[in-house]
């Protein structure tokens, strides 16, 4: 496979059901992230490509995938149930294509939550860490931290990502969470960035300089837990 090129494969989740997926694989990868999508779009959305394109640049491959609602092009996101029965599978897949590699698992907002949510119901195998690209503590406009119960039964490293201005993450709220969590938790702030990671004008800087920021947080926080 050809550094930083995708290729597509598919992912049985059951005797009925399966999913499409992309992986990424750069020349000398150290890590694969299994990389789940946010609620609104699916795994080929244009910051989905961009994180994956830019983990492969920072030696972490990856494998994204579709939900099964996406991949039947409905906007109902699945019920836990379904989603988590796709994070195994993808989990599954990734565990096959890169047997070498530890795993992280994650994604991106609703991605993010229904693997750790997988995660603290049965650890996924082989998975070393999650890593959250905008956690999504709670709705917007509904403040409450009750989404993240869940988190006190993962037992292995977690690492959010968040912007300051991310409304459905209040820093007042996450915080504690996050104290809660103890050195399980690593908490980087995005200055100025919202959910998606996008930041004003009039902040100095731009979402490239975020992604980056982001991205050599994640990179870092890897191998922090890899060695």
């Amino acid at each position: 496979m050809k550094a930083a090129e995708a290729q597509s494969l598919r992912i049985e989740i059951g005797p009925n059901e399966a999913v499409s997926g992309l992986v990424m694989q750069p020349l000398q990868p150290r890590a694969c992230y299994v990389f789940a999508h946010g609620a609104g779009a699916g795994m080929t959305h244009a910051s989905m490509e961009t994180v994956a394109a830019d983990l492969a640049k920072r030696g972490i491959a990856t494998l994204r995938y579709q939900f099964p609602y996406m991949e039947k092009g409905s906007k109902r996101p699945d019920p836990p149930t379904v989603a988590h029965a796709a994070v195994r599978a993808a989990v599954a897949e990734a565990g096959r294509s890169f047997a070498s590699l530890p795993l992280i698992a994650g994604g991106r907002s609703f991605g993010g939550r229904m693997t750790s949510q997988a995660q603290a119901l049965s650890p996924l195998p082989g998975v070393r860490g999650l890593a959250f690209l905008g956690f999504p503590l709670h709705p917007a406009g509904k403040p409450s931290s009750d989404r993240a119960k869940h988190l006190a039964d993962v037992k292995i490293p977690m690492l959010f990502l968040q912007g300051t201005r991310d409304t459905l993450a209040e820093l007042r709220l996450l915080e504690p969470v996050m104290n809660g969590l103890g050195s399980r938790a690593t908490l980087h702030l995005l200055d100025g960035a919202d959910h998606s990671f996008h930041v004003l004008k009039s902040s100095g800087r731009n979402d490239r300089e975020v992604m980056d920021e982001a991205l050599d947080a994640f990179a870092a926080w890897v191998d922090g837990i890899v060695g």
